[in-house]
């Protein structure tokens, strides 16, 4: 992919990988540098480029971003949980802390790894070479259930299921605050953070699409502020966009217990609530319940995940 910047007297004067950073944001300033060094970005005239260099008026920067290379993962013997498995497919729980597949920082020690391993030269090209079988992902510290697929056909179903939705996630996350009203959907754009390219937020427009069903099960604690009270909520995903849980919860008002990117405690928590709570150290957000149509069989299958040892840890000291 290819991009230009023309300087105009705003950024005459600048350096380089500064200008570039300021005109194109999604790539950080240590990025420009290494394509810099490694010969990707020039100037049409003849003036010699490095990261340090001074813009100077109508200068005509090209910057030119290679293809990334598909890394072939490689099996790892890495346990996996699994609940069911056929010839078609496979549906595991995955623990919090595992990586989905391979990708910048996590060549290995993924579950992608994992599942090369288990099916062995089966998995080849299914979904690509970096997601062999994966239909749909969680994030790194979500827990609970996933399906992989095991062939093409398997895989091609299982994904039109999840574009048109009838491959049914269910989830369950702790959220800080008294959820009211009890029951409801939340409707809205979600797209990259306007100032944080690593989030996701609710946008105004230019967003994709997003909706979630939520439903609240529980409310634990007795302060007279429903803020520092903790809610055990639903959540059922209509669309499967990047965060949603966690951006639409906090959008809400009630971010998840733990979530480093889109929550805090509210003032006071930790004056009622043990570090237990307080200090938990990944979202509170497990995949409690998975629906498809077997590709094959063509039977409705549904799956349901007990809570993650921790979770349970967290539940318990909740209902203390």
């Amino acid at each position: 992919m290819s991009y230009s910047l023309t300087i105009t007297e705003d950024h005459v004067g600048i350096r380089v990988d500064k200008a570039l950073h300021q005109a194109f944001p999604e790539f950080s300033r240590s990025r420009i540098q290494d394509l810099i060094d490694q010969g990707h970005v020039h100037l049409e005239s003849a003036r010699q480029i490095s990261a340090s260099s001074k813009t100077m008026l109508n200068d005509v920067i090209h910057l030119s971003v290679p293809e990334p290379e598909d890394a072939i993962p490689i099996p790892q013997d890495i346990p996996l949980d699994i609940v069911y498995e056929d010839a078609d497919l496979i549906v595991l729980n995955k623990p919090a802390g595992l990586v989905v597949h391979p990708g910048h920082g996590h060549a290995n020690d993924t579950l992608v790894n994992a599942l090369l391993a288990h099916c062995g030269d089966s998995l080849s090209g299914i979904g690509g070479v970096r997601r062999p079988g994966i239909v749909h992902r969680l994030d790194k510290e979500t827990s609970g259930l996933m399906v992989i697929a095991k062939n093409d056909i398997a895989h091609q179903k299982l994904s039109a299921q999840f574009s048109d939705r009838s491959l049914s996630r269910t989830y369950w996350a702790f959220v800080w605050g008294d959820v009211i009203p009890r029951t409801g959907s939340i409707h809205t754009q979600i797209g990259r953070h306007p100032s944080n390219r690593q989030k996701q937020a609710v946008l105004n427009s230019g967003g994709r699409d997003a909706l979630t069903h939520y439903k609240c099960l529980k409310v634990f604690g007795q302060s007279d502020d429903p803020r520092l009270r903790v809610s055990l909520v639903e959540c059922k995903l209509a669309t499967g966009r990047t965060h949603q849980i966690r951006v639409h919860m906090h959008h809400m008002g009630h971010a998840l217990i733990g979530d480093p990117s889109y929550g805090h405690n509210p003032k006071g928590a930790p004056k009622i609530w043990h570090e237990t709570v307080t200090a938990f150290p990944r979202q509170a957000l497990h995949a409690k319940f998975l629906s498809f149509i077997h590709p094959s069989t063509q039977d409705s299958m549904t799956f349901e995940s007990d809570l993650s040892d921790d979770l349970i840890k967290l539940e318990n000291r909740l209902s203390q």
